[in-house]
């Protein structure tokens, strides 16, 4: 099972991030080169057991954040990070 999300939804999100016009640059890149390797038959796939995995260490994450036992990224820092591991 795929995991999708309309264009208009993913857009809305994106824009509603205020990452700055340099982050919006690496991030449409990052977009650009993610597209172009789906074209050429690069295409990864998730199963429906590991995206809810991830939801469920995601709101693992909130609830321990809610509690003031875990200290959340910033999402300069996670762009920061994203960067540095391409």
């Amino acid at each position: 099972m795929n995991a999708t999300i309309s264009m208009d939804a993913l857009y809305t999100f994106l824009k509603s991030l205020s990452l700055g016009s340099d982050n919006e640059r690496w991030l449409a890149g990052k977009l650009l080169d993610d597209a172009d390797a789906q074209q050429e038959g690069e295409t990864e796939y998730i199963s429906k057991e590991e995206i809810l995995a991830g939801i469920d260490d995601g709101l693992k994450e909130l609830k321990l954040a809610r509690e003031g036992k875990l200290k959340l990224k910033s999402a300069e820092d996670l762009l920061e990070e994203l960067r540095s591991e391409h």
